[in-house]
């Protein structure tokens, strides 16, 4: 078992990261002094919790939790919306939770985001921790505290920051992910490596997709991802500056989401098609170096990921990014790489490069 800390001034917490995790809770230092007499309200998704759900129950009865209940609702992006969010407020006000109560979430990103969201909001704001089921979901959102719904116009307009207490990252979770869903985590490894770990794209490399069968070797992938983004976090917790490097290839792949329709595309497929895009701007504005561009396309192919999403016009995907929520006065501001662990924030990239760059062509 590996512990990665995210030392913030406010809330700092722990997050755990080893197979079969749940089968020993108390061997987590600290997560059973925060949950021990704490009333809970279990909540994910209908798939996650027939998998998994009487187990975490009974993990957190282990520890000392009194489980009040559990709010369920359909599996998947389309779901990531305020009416399915009145539900979960709802299931808290019957459970009753109370301020001291504690809000456990138990699956992918949606689930995570869902929960994290509504444990901000009730009473002003309540406990939760994150239980990750997806690869997406452990290195990437149960990490950070971001949380929040989609709206039509763009992918996690509504929301807020709000920190879990623990983080409990069980690679044994990966027996019952399907490929894609593991490929689709995979994209985030790969812009962690990119943003701040030249060994750990190194491994990808190395290793191609058959990494995932060795266990021991993807909990140090999943670690390394993880530290790379706990880093950022601790130095900007509130995305004020540097924390907007976390978003490189997210400008391209939200976009790609909102128009394609939520659940068309994964969200690591959307970001690897944002990762090739925010090459080939880094490429065609002089940024990158070409070994360093080659390299990554060729790690992102190697993977079996998607470059573009053929059936989308460049207008739609441009007005879509407009919307984003990093984007500031109508002006998209970029994240593009400068090398392999090197990245740049807050770049403005003409719209007429953009275009070209989305047409294949130049104008």
């Amino acid at each position: 078992m590996r512990t990665i800390q995210i030392p913030l001034q406010k809330n700092p917490y722990n997050i755990y990261i080893g197979t079969g995790l749940l089968d020993r809770p108390l061997q987590m230092e600290g997560l059973a002094a925060a949950l021990n007499g704490r009333r809970t309200l279990i909540v994910s998704d209908e798939t996650v919790y027939a998998l998994h759900g009487e187990k975490v129950g009974k993990v957190l009865r282990e520890v000392g939790c009194e489980v009040l209940g559990v709010s369920l609702f359909e599996a998947g992006e389309p779901s990531k919306r305020i009416s399915v969010l009145e539900g979960i407020w709802d299931d808290m006000v019957r459970a009753p939770l109370d301020r001291k109560s504690m809000v456990v979430a138990l699956g992918g990103g949606v689930v995570g985001d869902m929960a994290g969201f509504a444990a901000a909001t009730f009473m002003r704001g309540i406990d939760f921790i994150q239980i990750p089921t997806t690869l997406l979901a452990m290195v990437d959102s149960s990490v950070g505290g971001k949380t929040g719904v989609d709206h039509p116009l763009g992918k996690n307009l509504i929301g807020a920051f709000h920190q879990p207490r623990a983080v409990v990252i069980d690679l044994k979770f990966f027996e019952t992910l399907p490929e894609r869903e593991v490929l689709s985590g995979f994209a985030e490894v790969v812009k962690a490596a990119i943003l701040g770990d030249e060994e750990l794209f190194y491994i990808l490399e190395r290793e191609g997709p058959g990494l995932i069968k060795d266990p021991e070797l993807l909990e140090v992938v999943v670690s390394r991802a993880v530290s790379v983004k706990a880093k950022v976090v601790a130095e900007d917790e509130f995305e004020g500056g540097k924390r907007a490097l976390l978003n490189l290839g997210h400008t391209l792949g939200h976009a790609v989401e909102t128009v394609a329709g939520y659940g068309a595309y994964t969200h690591g497929e959307a970001v690897a098609m944002g990762l090739y895009f925010a090459v080939a701007l880094s490429r065609a504005k002089g940024l990158i170096d070409e070994l360093s561009a080659s390299r990554i396309e060729n790690l992102l192919l190697k993977w079996g990921y998607k470059n573009a999403p053929e059936e989308l016009s460049g207008a739609e995907i441009i007005a879509a990014m407009k919307h984003d929520k990093k984007s500031s006065g109508g002006s998209v501001k970029w994240v593009l790489p400068l090398g392999i662990g090197d990245a740049r924030w807050g770049l403005e990239v003409e719209e007429a490069l953009i275009d070209a760059q989305l047409e294949g062509k130049d104008k």
